[in-house]
């Protein structure tokens, strides 16, 4: 059998890279994702903690949309209590439907990342001049809510095409957040020039964690701990991206926001932290781009 290759980038074992550093010689940069997510009302895709029901299936539409009347604003108040900022990757249509949500991104002066206009589709169902639509739909929404578009980008359920990287690159994106290959940016091609892989996780990550692998909240607060901890001892070696993700139905809910500020309070009075680049994706990608050729592989 042969093997299909994307081309798309090069194997890099981390170990033979050039050294490099964050801001202020700092070797460990952590971000908290937050997934601000739309959905259609008895139709397409939905996340869903039980068994799905018969269309409309109002008890999972519901379930979602608590996350965004109720699980946002805790999940607001806890990062404005340890003053950690976010990324929010934002369905567009969260928006035009909720425009208190973009006006506390603002006001919190928080990074957008796009994440199409909803997430009842995937863009990888879609063909070019459809997904190229989207895509700029969503950037001019996002934009014209939240004051500046976003460079960065990560598709509906991390799914792409076979172009999705081109057409982003094409719209003026400059990082995608699709890849989950490393624990440092990497540079991948595209028709129209390079476009930059910033590290997103997806094990550090509240959805498939408790909803997939039906793990409970207190797995997931030691295994941000655990890779806090295991990520800062790594990153001796090499300077590395540290996520969690969070999704505002999943972790909104308070029986997995205390677990998750226990693990965040482990965090923040860690005392090595003064060591920790606490930053977000776009900060990550302008200082990668900024190194000298050849450092980032």
């Amino acid at each position: 059998m042969i093997l299909k290759h994307h081309n798309r980038y090069d194997y890099s074992p981390i170990h033979q890279r050039p050294q490099f550093k964050w801001p202020q010689g700092k070797r460990l940069a952590f971000y908290i994702a937050l997934n601000v997510e739309n959905f259609s009302f008895g139709e397409g895709l939905g996340h869903t903690p039980t068994a799905l029901g018969p269309p409309p299936d109002t008890r999972n539409f519901g379930w979602r949309d608590y996350g965004l009347r109720v699980g946002i604003w805790r999940i607001f108040d806890m990062m404005d209590h340890f003053g950690l900022p976010m990324c929010h990757l934002l369905n567009a249509s969260v928006c035009d439907a909720m425009p208190s949500i973009p006006e506390r991104i603002r006001m919190r002066s928080d990074e957008v990342i796009g994440h199409g206009y909803s997430n009842s589709e995937r863009q990888s169902g879609m063909d070019e001049v459809t997904e190229s639509v989207m895509i700029r739909q969503a950037t001019e929404t996002l934009a014209r809510h939240c004051g500046q578009r976003p460079f960065g980008w990560m598709g509906p359920w991390i799914a792409e095409t076979l172009i999705t990287p081109d057409l982003l690159k094409e719209a003026g994106y400059t990082f995608i957040m699709d890849w989950p290959a490393d624990d440092q940016p990497f540079w991948m091609r595209t028709r129209a020039g390079p476009i930059l892989s910033v590290p997103y996780p997806i094990e550090i990550n509240d959805s498939p964690i408790m909803l997939s692998r039906h793990q409970p909240a207190t797995d997931f607060r030691q295994m941000i701990v655990d890779q806090f901890e295991e990520m800062l001892e790594l990153s001796k070696q090499q300077s590395l991206v540290f996520g969690i993700s969070l999704h505002t139905f999943v972790a909104g809910q308070p029986f997995r926001l205390r677990q998750i500020r226990e693990a965040l309070d482990h965090i923040v009075d860690h005392p090595r932290f003064s060591e920790v680049w606490v930053t977000t994706p776009g900060a990550i990608a302008r200082h990668s781009e900024a190194l000298p050729p050849g450092t980032v592989p």
